[in-house]
């Protein structure tokens, strides 16, 4: 095998002891390796075998998450960019990383509860999801006015009049021992563990990144064989709504899934097919409901639920814009 990565890492155990670690990656006949030896006091003392397999972009999702998880257990490498990410944290990212990081360690838990009651109610009457609604840094950093709003990262000129009102009603009764602007926080941190608690995050958006990948490459398999959303879902662990925007998503991205749709759809009615595709026709792809009511009727239920009817109308979906494309794809060249 041949190594074409390696880099070290050590980190404080105990009382100012050094450990080592050596991260590295090694490729031979197209096959991946991707590994983790521990050494203490010079001496190797256990490895760890991460991948091994053929695709270089799964080897990439799971040592960016393996490595994650070790820098948020403290190990800091000796060659910097150990990610191999393009972009970096602007200034401006890292302010509101660290004020989200002083947040999560000294909220006010009854404002934050008041702010969740809030949200709910609201979201609900408004049909909008409930973190869009208010930033979970209002609780912790108490705002009394429309100017210090403004300074809380992800509240805009357009939520506080909007919202504005609700909120102040809610923090500025509570007693507070800060002041505005935040600039104070930063003296707050304690550095080090606002880095590990960086690579906490970066753990989870890689794991995120890692489960996409995983599972992209069962459902391709899966399609391939011919197998239905039943199989798939047992294999991947994903329940069936999840299954099917995962599904679409394959589709954007040029993949061919008719297999699958063939498979799912092979005990619908013909004529109740083409309902659906009329349906699509008349009043558009964008929202289902219609869709449902134009074919099933307004006061359409059904004993089992809806759930596999939605599933009939997403796979119908994809049928059909999938033609429509290339007729909108014709329109727009001329």
């Amino acid at each position: 095998m041949q190594i074409v990565f390696m880099n070290r890492l050590s980190r404080i155990s105990g009382v100012d002891q050094e450990v080592f670690a050596q991260l590295w990656i090694g490729e031979e006949e197209g096959v991946w390796s991707l590994g983790w030896r521990d050494f203490s006091g010079g001496e190797e003392t256990q490895e760890h075998l991460w991948y091994a397999g053929g695709s270089w972009n799964e080897m990439l999702c799971v040592y960016r998450h393996e490595l994650a998880v070790k820098m948020g257990d403290g190990y800091r490498p000796l060659i910097d960019g150990v990610f191999h990410e393009e972009d970096g944290l602007t200034g401006r990212n890292q302010e509101q990383l660290r004020l989200q990081y002083y947040s999560e360690y000294n909220g006010n838990e009854a404002i934050y509860e008041e702010l969740c009651a809030w949200r709910r109610s609201r979201a609900s009457s408004e049909r909008k999801a409930p973190y869009i609604l208010a930033s979970s840094l209002i609780s912790t950093f108490l705002p009394h006015t429309p100017e210090e709003l403004l300074q809380i990262p992800g509240v805009g000129e357009g939520k506080v009049a909007q919202y504005g009102t609700d909120w102040l009603a809610i923090t500025s009764t509570a007693a507070r021992e800060h002041s505005f602007p935040l600039n104070w926080v930063h003296q707050e941190i304690e550095e080090d563990s606002f880095v590990s608690w960086l690579y906490k995050q970066k753990e989870v958006k890689y794991k995120k990144q890692l489960e996409r990948l995983r599972l992209r490459r069962i459902l391709l398999q899966g399609i391939e064989n011919g197998l239905g959303l039943e199989q798939l879902k047992v294999n991947s662990g994903v329940n069936r709504r999840e299954l099917i925007e995962a599904v679409e998503e394959l589709e954007r991205e040029g993949y061919c899934v008719e297999k699958l749709i063939e498979v799912e759809l092979k005990n619908v009615p013909q004529n109740e097919q083409e309902a659906i595709w009329n349906a699509y026709v008349e009043v558009g792809d964008l929202f289902l409901k219609p869709v449902l009511h134009k074919v099933y009727g307004e006061d359409f239920s059904a004993a089992e639920g809806l759930d596999s009817y939605y599933e009939r109308l997403r796979l119908m979906r994809i049928r059909f814009r999938r033609e429509q494309a290339p007729k909108v794809d014709m329109a727009t060249s001329f």
